[in-house]
């Protein structure tokens, strides 16, 4: 398999490469030439462990020999809590997708303990090293810090925008003290940060000089790796509910994970609809209603982790939506670079989109929904997932089982389950050991020059000036 870029400005490149490469070259993102449809092998595929199908839905995607993704597969997912990895569990009249069993209890750590120990194999292979910059709202970063701290040839510098993390998630970050991490506390918003990020990719110059990479959802891997639930997850349900579809319901903020469900669908995974849950930052539900992709304020909500304006993979799907067209994207991303604003073209009395639905779940609806899930069911949400049920629920069908994604474990946002119930119920014993354990961070202004230089000292090579 070849990948490409969605701005057309690449020569279409390996996995391996596509992997190292993080941001094509030309600021576009990374897609495969081709997606393979999967369809005949369902039947197959439904009575597999979830490593034997995490194989059998990378394979077709990847250039590494089998024996050696098998045993990257095997390895990434011996470190989750239980051996089904991602587990269902019906709820009421939805089920809940538990993506938070990893080491940092969050849907991030399910591709990023595979794309660590993806980056330390390549980098071993080629006898390379590499320099991680990474932007988080919450729960990248210290999925990111897991996956590669302490690992030989690597560094990571995760950036997170100070004071806009939960307190759990900011610990989990700064308490791991390996030499090789770097945690930077931004004075600004999660797009302030991605923006950043996105000025020092693009300065091709310096990312070959630092020999820069990417963990976010950005990186190819990741959403590859996020694929694999969806399938594990509709083929569970489907056999135990005699259902011929399923649907899905993600929170997001900034469009990978749902995205990856989109990838799935194209595949051949029987989603009837793939439901998006936004928060009060709800660019991507007008987005899905109205067709308007347009900038508005930040705004601070008990769902940190979605507190996004700038969905960074709402470009891989405007390349699909617009049939393709390297050169469309190009120039509707210039444009929205310079205006902030985005419409997608429609149809008269057509749907935005045929596969996604979307919604919005506020702070009253996110507390309404927990409560009533510990009350009716005894059964914790963290807010990000219930905003996903919330919204799921108003896209329910007979004979289409609802899979709610829980992308966090609750005791990772304690305020807000104690405010939605009135009682102290979130505990993790991973959450707990985090209570004494000493922090580090840098403060630093929302500055791309800044975070250059800053990168360039602790990597220890001088930093060139840059024109801005």
């Amino acid at each position: 398999m070849r990948y490409i870029s969605t701005r057309g400005g690449i020569e279409p490149i390996g996995f391996s490469d596509a992997v190292m490469m993080g941001l094509a070259r030309d600021g576009g993102l990374l897609l495969p030439e081709t997606i393979p449809d999967v369809s005949d092998h369902l039947e197959a595929w439904a009575s597999l462990s979830y490593a034997e199908l995490a194989l059998e839905v990378m394979r077709p995607f990847v250039d590494i020999p089998e024996d050696d993704l098998r045993q990257l597969v095997d390895r990434s997912y011996a470190t989750f809590r239980t051996p089904e990895v991602t587990p269902v569990v019906a709820v009421g009249d939805v089920h809940v997708l538990e993506l938070f069993h990893g080491p940092t209890l969050a849907f991030k750590d399910v591709a990023l303990q595979f794309l660590g120990n993806l980056f330390e194999y390549i980098l071993k292979d080629r006898e390379q090293d590499l320099n991680i910059l990474a932007a988080t709202s919450g729960d990248t970063g210290s999925a990111a810090i897991y996956g590669v701290r302490g690992r030989e040839r690597i560094r990571i510098f995760v950036m997170h925008p100070k004071g806009r993390v939960s307190p759990i998630q900011e610990r989990q970050m700064t308490s791991v003290l390996d030499e090789n991490v770097y945690n930077l506390a931004v004075e600004g918003t999660f797009d302030d940060c991605q923006e950043i990020m996105k000025s020092v990719f693009g300065d091709l110059e310096f990312k070959d000089q630092f020999e820069l990479g990417s963990v976010n959802s950005i990186n190819w891997a990741r959403l590859l790796a996020q694929v694999v639930y969806y399938f594990y997850a509709a083929l569970r349900v489907m056999e135990q509910t005699d259902a011929k579809r399923v649907r899905f319901a993600v929170p997001t903020g900034n469009f990978g994970d749902i995205f990856a469900g989109y990838l799935a669908a194209r595949m051949g995974l029987p989603i009837g609809r793939l439901v998006l849950a936004t928060n009060e930052n709800n660019i991507l539900a007008r987005c899905f209603t109205a067709g308007d992709y347009s900038l508005g304020d930040v705004h601070a909500t008990l769902s940190p982790s979605m507190d996004i304006q700038v969905a960074s993979n709402f470009e891989r799907y405007l390349y699909y939506r617009l049939g393709a067209s390297a050169e469309t994207v190009r120039v509707l991303m210039k444009s929205f670079a310079t205006t902030g604003k985005l419409l997608l073209p429609q149809e008269e009395d057509a749907s935005i989109d045929d596969l996604i639905v979307a919604g919005t779940g506020n702070t009253e609806a996110t507390l309404a929904t927990i409560r009533e899930m510990q009350a009716e069911h005894n059964y914790l949400l963290d807010p990000h997932s219930a905003v996903g049920v919330s919204v799921g629920r108003q896209f329910m069908q007979d004979g289409e089982p609802m899979i709610c994604l829980a992308t966090a474990h609750p005791a990772k946002f304690p305020a807000a389950i104690e405010q939605a119930t009135g009682k102290d119920l979130a505990r993790h014993e991973v959450i707990d050991a985090l209570a004494d354990l000493p922090t580090r961070s840098d403060e630093v202004p929302a500055d791309a020059m800044t975070v250059r230089t800053y990168m360039a000292a602790r990597i220890a090579l001088p930093a060139e000036p840059v024109d801005e």
